[in-house]
């Protein structure tokens, strides 16, 4: 028999691959996206039959999506949380509504999302629930600092859940991806107005420019490296928790180790800044 996934944001970039390397190895793939029509996503034409509409700021479409994968396919095995976006620029710059926004999807979405599979989890006693995060879920980046915070969140979270579900045969993973080649630079970035602090904040502004490219200096990673650990975060049975993806993330977290605190913040600085 088939396995059953249900994946977030798996309209494009890092979801989409993944949705396509799991029914690429026979896996029954529950695509969930805002938009899961034709226009919104190359999938109609890999032919994923399960393309379904989930807003994870929405409860009653994630419940809806939820029950879908477990009419149809009574089993589910995995859930991979991948949907959010980054919200860019200097924290006073953004308004309640942009900080609200952010984290509606980013970690209340994911939670709510987490909460609709639980009980289908612990009925089947098992399932894989696997949290994308990321290696600024661990490390502070400059003009990210809301975007940091909640995977910052997103990482304690998954690191208490996962001792709560132990007695249910539930895993928990994180996966910490570093930059990756996808549109998460263009369209899945929100900016803070920086129109009337560029007195206050134009020179790190500036300096920060090249954040918002995803050419940071070290090569990044594409979307099916990803893709792939997410797969084996799902098959390896395993008890391990965090999975990092790409050479950048593997460096950055290393050094954080090894390097006095304040080296680290000043070859970070440079790393991040011109």
């Amino acid at each position: 028999m088939p396995k059953t996934v249900i994946i977030t944001g798996a309209s494009s970039g890092i979801g989409l691959e993944t949705a396509l390397y799991f029914f690429e190895r026979n896996w029954n793939v529950v695509a969930a996206m805002r938009c899961p029509d034709q226009r919104c996503t190359p999938l109609h034409d890999k032919g994923l039959p399960d393309l379904v509409h989930m807003d994870v700021t929405d409860e009653p479409s994630i419940r809806a999506a939820i029950q879908y994968a477990v009419d149809k396919y009574h089993e589910i095995d995995v859930l991979v949380n991948n949907a959010g976006y980054a919200l860019y620029g200097p924290f006073e710059a953004a308004s309640r509504e942009q900080i609200a926004r952010q984290y509606d999807t980013n970690v209340f979405g994911l939670m709510d999302v987490t909460r609709a599979i639980l009980p289908h989890f612990r009925r089947q006693q098992g399932g894989v629930l696997i949290n994308v995060a990321s290696m600024a879920g661990r490390i502070g980046f400059p003009l990210y600092s809301l975007y940091n915070s909640t995977k910052w969140a997103v990482e304690g979270f998954s690191e208490a859940l996962h001792y709560e579900m132990k007695d249910h045969n539930i895993r928990v993973k994180i996966i910490e991806p570093g930059i990756i080649q996808t549109d998460f630079y263009g369209r899945s970035m929100d900016a803070a107005d920086e129109s009337a602090w560029q007195e206050a904040y134009g020179n790190i502004l500036k300096r920060g420019q090249r954040s918002t490219s995803g050419d940071m200096g070290i090569g990044a990673s594409k979307p099916l490296a990803v893709a792939q650990v997410i797969y084996r975060a799902a098959t390896d049975g395993s008890g391990r928790l965090r999975y990092g993806v790409g050479m950048d993330a593997v460096l950055v977290s290393a050094m954080r180790r090894i390097l006095p605190e304040g080296w680290f913040y000043r070859i970070l600085e440079r790393f991040a800044l011109k």
